[in-house]
């Protein structure tokens, strides 16, 4: 969450010439606004229709594609992405996040529309376990989006990854 995805995601995806898909983008064009399903339907079914999004996304063409900071914790989803997809992790320190989440206008279900610190860190401390299994780690916290970019270019070409 707050971690540049999106901004990262298409920078990328112009550099190593693929398309570009924001998960949360392609959910809310199907369903309506994230915040809506949350409040309306619950988590749950806010994960299926992400699941189902990035499924379509997997079968489709190669792409870069930017995932919601839960996506990987709906144990169908990760399944999916170990499957079919290289999984990126980019760490930013979570003061960094508290800091861009506070200056967002875009508020975050899981978060309200006032995140404290401690509920950002409980939530990040929850997920960085299965964060930490991605087949590539950047510590981001001190980087641009196109040093992030760089690195990860080179990491796809050190590993001779097929896109």
């Amino acid at each position: 969450m707050a971690a540049g995805k999106s901004t990262i995601g298409k920078r990328l995806a112009r550099k190593l010439e693929l398309p570009f898909v924001d998960i949360d983008d392609v959910v809310a064009r199907e369903h309506g606004p994230i915040a809506d399903i949350f409040y309306s339907e619950g988590e749950a079914s806010f994960r299926r229709f992400e699941h189902d999004a990035i499924a379509a996304a997997v079968a489709a063409q190669p792409s870069v594609l930017a995932l919601g900071g839960g996506a990987a914790t709906y144990p169908p989803t990760l399944k999916l992405l170990k499957k079919h997809t290289y999984r990126i992790f980019i760490k930013v320190p979570i003061e960094v996040i508290a800091g861009r989440l506070s200056r967002s206008p875009r508020v975050r279900p899981l978060l309200g529309p006032h995140p404290s610190l401690h509920r950002i860190r409980e939530l990040y401390e929850k997920r960085t376990a299965t964060y930490a299994n991605s087949d590539f780690t950047i510590a981001a916290g001190h980087l641009r989006a196109p040093q992030i970019v760089d690195q990860i270019v080179d990491w796809v070409h050190r590993k001779k990854l097929a896109l």
